[in-house]
């Protein structure tokens, strides 16, 4: 039988022996030492809490214009008026970050709605490459972004 050499025993454990024991520059010393020299995100991603850290797994979503049509077509895409958005933040589990790039000008990636979801699915943050509105809501969650969109109730325009 193989023994493990973890200091913790499951994810929770590690995530709270991450945020009890470590800090940025630490992980950053330990990692140049080692060669990982592109690990950390590049300063134009700004958090919505300047007290934000995120710690979790990865789970990546590629963004893609779709153009929601009525009309009969052989693409399920195109009956969803929001494509596969909803099921990516669906699939997130417990610990994950919801990291998502592709955005289009024409619309936010990110929002209350979504925050809020992510929240109830125990996510632990979002990092969005991309337009973000409601971020006065959104904050319940970390969050970090890279364009902010200022919109009221109802679409962008």
């Amino acid at each position: 039988m193989t023994t493990s050499k973890r200091p913790y025993a499951d994810d929770t454990e590690m995530y709270r022996l991450f945020e009890d024991e470590l800090f940025v520059a630490v992980v950053g010393h330990v990692m140049d030492t080692l060669g990982l020299r592109h690990q950390f995100l590049p300063p134009l991603f700004k958090p919505v809490d300047e007290k934000t850290r995120l710690l979790g797994r990865a789970m990546p979503v590629l963004e893609s214009h779709i153009f929601f049509s009525n009309e009969p077509t052989h693409n399920r895409l195109m009956t969803k008026p929001f494509g596969l958005m909803f099921e990516a933040l669906d699939d997130l589990k417990p610990g994950e970050i919801y990291v998502a790039s592709g955005a289009s000008p024409r619309y936010a990636l990110w929002g209350e709605l979504m925050s809020t979801r992510a929240k109830i699915l125990g996510a632990h943050g979002a990092l969005v490459d991309g337009f973000v509105r409601d971020t006065d809501q959104s904050a319940r969650l970390p969050l970090l972004l890279h364009r902010l969109l200022r919109t009221g109730p109802g679409r962008a325009r």
